[in-house]
Parts: C-alpha cells; sequence; structure tokens
C-alpha cells in the first residue's frame, strides 16, 4: 500500500514541474517583464524610466534565469526563475503587484470558497443521488424517460442563467435573500443560501445523470439478478445492493473534487461577491495582477495532482487490486 502511494506521489512530481515551467515560459518569457510593465502602468507612451523602476519595485528587474553577475549559488537563486517560479514548491508566493501578501490573502480567502463549496457538493450529492434512484427505480418508464429529458435541458442551460434568473427571482420580487454581498460569523448565512441554492440546481442535471448510469449499471449486474430470484423487493434490491454498490465510484469521485473547493467558484463568487479565491483569481485578472494570477494557477495544479493521488488511494482501499496496476 505505502509503495503504490510512494509511487503515485513520485508520478505526479514532474507533473507539477512541467506545468510550474510552462506557466514560468508564458508568463516571462513569451510575455516579458517589459510587456507586463507596459500593460500594469496602462500607458501608450510610458517612458523606459518607468518601466525599469516597476520592474524594480516588483522584483523583475533580475536575470531570467541566470545572474553572470552573481556569486558561486546565487548565480541561479538571484534570478527571475528562482524568485517568482522555484520558490512557489515552498508556497511562497511572495506580494502580489499592488503590494499584498498572497499567502496571507489566501488564507483568509479560503474560507468563503469552503463556505459555498461544501455545501454545494453535500446537498447536491444527496439530491442528485435521490432523484438518481427515483429514475433509476422507475427505469423504462415515463419517469425515466422524461426525467432524463429533463436532466439534458438543465445540463444545456448555461450557469449564468441560473444565477441571474436566481438572482431576479428570489432577491429582485421575493425579497428573500440579498442579491450580493459577504459578512463574516454567522451574518454570512443569508448571503450563502441564494448561491448554494442555484449551485445545488445548476449540477442537478449533469450528477443526476451521471449517478443514474452508475446505478442502472449495478442494476444489470448477477448479484442483483439473484437477490431478485431470491425473492427481495425491488426496493430493498435498489437500496440495499444496487446503491451499496454504486457508491464505491461515487466515494471515489468525491474525494477527487475534494481539494478544488479551497479554490471556490470564478462565476458564481464574482456575481454574488463573495470574498473568496474565486472572485480573487477574477479581480487579479482583471487587475493584471500577474503574480496573483501564476500563484493561482500553481495552487491550482497542485490541489487538482491532491485530488487524484486520493483518488487513486480511495480505490485501492475499496479495491485492492488496484495495487498491482
Amino acid at each position: 500500500m505505502m509503495a503504490y502511494i510512494v509511487r503515485r506521489i513520485l508520478y505526479a512530481i514532474p507533473i507539477l514541474i512541467g506545468v510550474n515551467l510552462i506557466t514560468f515560459t508564458l508568463f516571462f518569457i513569451v510575455n516579458s517583464p517589459d510587456d507586463m510593465a507596459r500593460m500594469h502602468l496602462g500607458v501608450k507612451r510610458v517612458t523606459p524610466e518607468a518601466i525599469e523602476q516597476w520592474k524594480v519595485e516588483h522584483g523583475y528587474n533580475k536575470p531570467t534565469l541566470y545572474n553572470a553577475s552573481a556569486q558561486g549559488f546565487s548565480r541561479f537563486t538571484d534570478t527571475i526563475f528562482f524568485e517568482k517560479s522555484v520558490k512557489l514548491f515552498q508556497f511562497d508566493f511572495g506580494s502580489s503587484d499592488s503590494g499584498r501578501d498572497i499567502g496571507y490573502d489566501i488564507s483568509q480567502r479560503m474560507w468563503p470558497s469552503l463556505a459555498i463549496a461544501l455545501p454545494v457538493l453535500l446537498v447536491g450529492l444527496a439530491v442528485n443521488i435521490t432523484f438518481a434512484l427515483l429514475i433509476a427505480f422507475f427505469r423504462a418508464t415515463y419517469i425515466d424517460f422524461w426525467g432524463v429529458v429533463i436532466c439534458v435541458v438543465m445540463m444545456s442551460i448555461s450557469a449564468l442563467f441560473y444565477i441571474i434568473g436566481g438572482q431576479y427571482l428570489v432577491g429582485k420580487l421575493l425579497h428573500l435573500v440579498p442579491i450580493s454581498g459577504y459578512d463574516t460569523s454567522l451574518g454570512a448565512v443569508k448571503f450563502l443560501i441564494l448561491p448554494v441554492i442555484i449551485g445545488v440546481i445548476g449540477g442537478i442535471g449533469a450528477g443526476t445523470r451521471w449517478y443514474r448510469t452508475l446505478f442502472l449499471e449495478e442494476i444489470n449486474r448477477d448479484y442483483v439478478r439473484t437477490a431478485r430470484a431470491k425473492g427481495l423487493s425491488e426496493q430493498w434490491v435498489l437500496f440495499g445492493h444496487v446503491f451499496k454498490n454504486a457508491l464505491i465510484p461515487i466515494l471515489t469521485g468525491v474525494v477527487a473534487v475534494l481539494p478544488l473547493l479551497f479554490m471556490g467558484s470564478l462565476i458564481t463568487e464574482s456575481f454574488f461577491g463573495i470574498p473568496g479565491l474565486g472572485s480573487y483569481t477574477i479581480d487579479a485578472i482583471n487587475n493584471q495582477d500577474f503574480a496573483i494570477v501564476r500563484s493561482m494557477v500553481f495552487l491550482g495544479s497542485v490541489l487538482y495532482i491532491i485530488g487524484l493521488i486520493m483518488t487513486d488511494i480511495s480505490y485501492t482501499i475499496v479495491d485492492p487490486r488496484v495495487r498491482l496496476s
């Protein structure tokens, strides 16, 4: 078991290094520090002195990969690559182009992101599984047919429609909850109700169809036919056997997305004014704060790889045969 986990982690290291190198190339080779300075200063006839001053203030005036003027190992460490790329592996995100501590901002903003993402995951999981079990119970009937049709329609609707429609209906017409904003402690609940509801509704189509497929696949297996031959009711077969065995891919899928919950939702947080990591990234893109964008890309890749490793580990727990692959 331990050897399998170590092997998966070793596989992930080159991937993370590759993502980091690609990100560095895009930000510092394709898009040079001079280009970043011009975009950030936002003037057409910016002077070379202003560009150089901006680069000095933000640490972009050093050589890219190799500092010939330095001595010893500093030739490699006193460079943009080491300061802006290698240090990310120590989770040293440095300062944003506006001067804020990126690590501190991430530690503060991840909690609002979790406050939305975690309820959406748990409530959505319960709702989608319930609907999928209902459709699977009435398989090959009109309930099954129209249930799939409704799921396809819901999948085809843009997330923006759910957000704008929910804001207009619940916030504008009914005045039940605020349209946007955020508060600390328990005061944040009233601001989170609408985003969570919309997040759950927006995921019903895809989630229900996916779980329905899992349940129908289990229904056609031999152990289900054996259970029916023993005289068990269809309800007991569905909930006692099919649901239990379908939990394996469901749980492993949930494990895969757990690390990504910290990243928040770009669209939802922006529209509802939630100060999470999603809106943090969008604001950084709008403000051309490249330091934040680089940090969020790296953090997202780390969390995604962690999710894949956790998925592999969960598979080995439920099916030890996977360790031999």
